[in-house]
């Protein structure tokens, strides 16, 4: 009886180390794949040169401290809605759903203009003014609601400043949503937000009308509404020349794959990243060089 005794006290001894052991390494596995940290994409036209982003930062870590907040820019041209609508479009895709953006380019701010969250069809969270931030969103991403920012509990401060919705309303309200707060406690639901109505480009039998619309950081190309498939249509290929209408102005240059196509300090034609007709000079900067400030009209004249 002893012996066989011995024998279930070690068979016993022996699960229970198998046991601990996979528990040990059930625990490691958990340790490596950490839990998803909430995520905030912050954009602004504050600049840098004061405190204004970071206090925004700040009431946003006060709110969920373990927040990782990722910076699109905060030199959207001042006061351009359509620079910050273009930012937003050209980097959402590169985030999953749950993500939420931050955006405060508000040149309306403390007027009638309303303080709004909108939910995309991609499951993801915009926190902006309603002033046509949103359009480029909506046309690509669709919409499933948006709501108008009311409720008092999200916003920070007894007294809202009528300058600064940046730190007062926008920063907490998306800190709350990052944190999982259910968003419609924000506020009431709207029927529809403001848009920026731009006129699309044209192809005619004659050729393509457009506009210059925003510059490319500081390196001065000119980023328009054309499309790439769209100038495809005139039937240039890679070589061409092309003769382009700046407002008053006509240059020709060539449709090329890349900057180092051309001599340093010659102007070219290239579609770019985001699959958009570009003009920019390599190795300078075609904004200054010819004193163009969006918006600017554009023509482009088909094949002969």
């Amino acid at each position: 009886m002893l012996a066989r005794s011995n024998r279930s006290s070690a068979a016993i001894a022996i699960l229970a180390l198998v046991a601990l052991l996979a528990a040990g390494s059930a625990a490691t596995q958990t340790a490596a794949r950490p839990a998803t940290r909430p995520l905030i994409v912050f954009m602004t036209d504050f600049g840098t040169l004061d405190d204004a982003v970071p206090i925004c930062k700040g009431v946003m870590l006060g709110i969920v401290p373990d927040a990782r907040i990722v910076d699109i820019t905060h030199q959207v041209t001042p006061f351009s809605i359509a620079d910050g609508a273009r930012f937003l479009y050209g980097t959402a895709p590169y985030y999953p759903p749950g993500t939420v953006f931050v955006t405060v380019v508000d040149p309306t701010v403390g007027s009638s203009r309303k303080a709004i969250v909108v939910k995309s069809k991609k499951g993801q969270y915009f926190v902006l003014p309603d002033n046509g931030l949103i359009t480029m969103i909506e046309d690509r991403d669709g919409i499933e609601a948006a709501r108008e920012i009311t409720n008092r509990g999200w916003m920070i401060g007894a007294g809202i400043s009528s300058t600064f919705h940046g730190r007062d309303i926008f920063s907490p309200v998306g800190a709350h949503l990052a944190r999982g707060d259910d968003w419609t406690e924000v506020g009431p639901e709207l029927k529809q937000v403001v848009r920026i109505e731009a006129q699309p480009a044209r192809l005619t039998a004659e050729g393509i009308t457009g506009q210059v619309f925003a510059l490319d950081g500081p390196f001065g190309n000119l980023i328009t509404n054309v499309s790439g498939d769209l100038f495809k249509q005139l039937g240039y290929k890679l070589g061409d020349p092309v003769n382009v209408r700046l407002g008053e102005r006509t240059i020709s240059m060539p449709f090329v794959r890349t900057f180092s196509d051309v001599a340093v300090g010659q102007p070219l034609i290239f579609i770019d990243s985001r699959g958009r007709f570009s003009i920019a000079l390599n190795q300078r900067n075609f904004a200054t060089t010819y004193n163009i400030r969006p918006p600017v009209e554009l023509s482009v004249p088909a094949k002969r």
